[in-house]
């Protein structure tokens, strides 16, 4: 005869092998959902001057702001088992320091934003009003179509574009990338595929033309002085 904790204990490790269990299918049965997302990025206004980019900054250095317009559909990434989606948007260029230009590269997250599912959206720090919008489109419903639809028209950044060495004036070869990280509430954290895996795709798109941050932006009242 077995002891009451002897009992205790077999069921409790029955309890753990089987909530292990089912968490692995729930992981799993992410690969089987499609994902095919799709976007398409376009600069709108670039400008590149010369100050402090951040209030802690000790010295001035040049910095480039960049608007842009992104039209995607990420709703694909949204599944039963998708707690929330980090969505970004990056600069990268070839780094001409660098021995092999096209192996190395600059990038900066110039933009960034959190997309919950409806059973996370109490986990959003939002106010009241937000959330009850929020609320009231997810009808209490696990999975909403209408996540991850983003439609940006001539968006400010969020962050600026810095380099270490201080200069990013004329630099040739900039692309905007969108990237996303899907946090699901089973399983592990997933980025942007470089390639596609199973029924799993890579972004549509997703990547603006090349284009060049153009000089140091001089203001009028230097131009005056100079004239």
């Amino acid at each position: 005869m077995h002891s009451s904790v002897v009992r205790v204990q077999n069921v409790f490790g029955f309890f753990t092998t089987v909530c292990f269990a089912v968490a692995a299918f729930i992981a799993l049965s992410d690969y089987y959902s499609p994902r095919t997302p799709s976007a398409t990025l376009a600069v709108k206004d670039i400008q590149v001057v010369r100050g402090r980019p951040h209030y802690y900054s000790t010295k001035k250095e040049e910095y480039a702001h960049i608007r842009f317009s992104l039209s995607s559909d990420l709703s694909t990434l949204f599944t039963w088992n998708t707690k929330q989606v980090f969505v970004y948007v990056s600069a990268s260029w070839p780094d001409a320091s660098a021995p092999n230009k096209t192996a190395h590269v600059n990038e900066a997250v110039i933009w960034d934003t959190i997309i919950t599912s409806p059973s996370a959206d109490h986990l959003q720090n939002i106010g009241p009003a937000a959330m009850k919008k929020l609320l009231k489109s997810a009808k209490g419903n696990a999975i909403d179509p209408s996540r991850g639809k983003l439609e940006l028209k001539n968006q400010k950044p969020k962050y600026q574009i810095t380099a270490p060495s201080g200069n990013v004036a004329n630099i040739e070869n900039v692309v905007l990338k969108l990237h996303y990280n899907v946090q699901p509430w089973v399983g592990i954290l997933t980025w942007t595929p470089q390639m596609d895996i199973l029924r799993w795709k890579q972004v549509k798109g997703g990547v603006s033309k090349a284009f060049k941050l153009p000089a140091i932006k001089v203001k009028e009242e230097k131009k005056k002085a100079a004239k």
